[in-house]
């Protein structure tokens, strides 16, 4: 077995994982079909490598099963984040966050992982019918039970942060962030300073873009053809982006995947990107990333070129904007 990554902890009070962690969504969900076997194998080839921090959610299809395969007499060297909220229906997407759901989730991610605990318990989105304060009431009590060991949130305001936190300490915030998605450095970054929680990068890639990826808009398994940013005109309009980091990445002899992780690993506010990938050759390309160096003069110039009014297309459409 290679030599542990470096590490980072989240927050002041929270669990110390490895500095890049595996965002599993993509073993199972949202962009294209993956063989099982196939995912199995990244996940244990991360372990492999030092990566501890497992990131799923109970509406990714069978990811939780992969998971709990791929673990499987290994517990010890993985730490499982997941996280419940969305409720999915033919016609419809929307948000539970009521105390008995998520009671209910929890013990269904929990059979479905094959744990007696989960490590991180992330509530997906914030409910706008149900007061923050009774949701993470709730997560305290599956904390209290032993179920989990640490209390997130993913993609919620610095308001909803703080009253959250003002229940139970929030251990963890996970949202999106990369070069071309910096919204979380306007207040997000400062309040979970003051609150000591940790913040976790969804999408560090860009959903591949920032890597030079562009999806395929007539598969419909890809969920990136229904996202602004990648609709045609969009998509055009923010090639040169690609471009920017491609020539970064040239003069410092890495790709661009390792440039675009390397800029977030070199934050002043300590960020854990979690990159998803099906691929044994990204995965050893994302871990490698730790080795790029930039020195402050080289981060800033890059955070420069690529400012985040120039990015063509909201983040989501609008019907799967549940932001509070």
């Amino acid at each position: 077995m290679e030599s542990p990554l470096r590490e980072i902890q989240l927050g002041a009070n929270g669990p110390t994982v490895s500095a890049v962690g595996l965002g599993c969504m993509g073993l199972s969900f949202a962009y294209g079909e993956v063989d099982e076997a196939q995912a199995i194998n990244v996940i244990q080839q991360a372990l492999d490598s030092g990566i501890n921090y497992l990131d799923s959610a109970d509406i990714y299809g069978d990811n939780h099963q992969r998971i709990a395969k791929a673990i499987k007499g290994r517990r010890d060297q993985a730490f499982i984040a997941t996280k419940c909220g969305f409720v999915i229906s033919p016609d419809n997407v929307s948000i539970n966050g009521s105390p008995d759901y998520i009671r209910n989730a929890c013990d269904s991610a929990l059979q479905e992982l094959d744990l007696d605990t989960i490590d991180l318990f992330y509530l997906h989105r914030a409910d706008k019918q149900v007061p923050i304060e009774e949701s993470v009431g709730a997560m305290a009590d599956l904390a209290q039970e032993g179920k989990i060991r640490y209390l997130g949130l993913s993609e919620v305001s610095p308001e909803t942060l703080m009253k959250a936190h003002a229940t139970h300490p929030i251990h963890a915030l996970q949202s999106e962030y990369s070069l071309w998605h910096r919204e979380p450095e306007h207040k997000i970054f400062e309040t979970c300073q003051h609150i000591g929680c940790g913040f976790v990068a969804f999408s560090p890639l860009g959903r591949g873009f920032l890597a030079g990826y562009q999806p395929t808009l007539s598969n419909a398994l890809d969920f990136r053809t229904k996202l602004p940013r990648f609709q045609t005109d969009n998509l055009r309009n923010n090639l040169w982006i690609q471009q920017v980091i491609n020539d970064f990445a040239a003069t410092h002899q890495c790709t661009p995947a390792q440039l675009a992780l390397a800029w977030i690993l070199h934050q002043p506010h300590p960020v854990l990107p979690i990159p998803g990938t099906s691929s044994l050759q990204h995965l050893k390309e994302n871990i490698a990333a730790l080795q790029v160096e930039l020195s402050d003069e080289e981060w800033e110039s890059i955070g420069s070129q690529l400012l985040p009014d120039a990015v063509k297309g909201e983040q989501f459409p609008a019907h799967l904007n549940f932001y509070q």
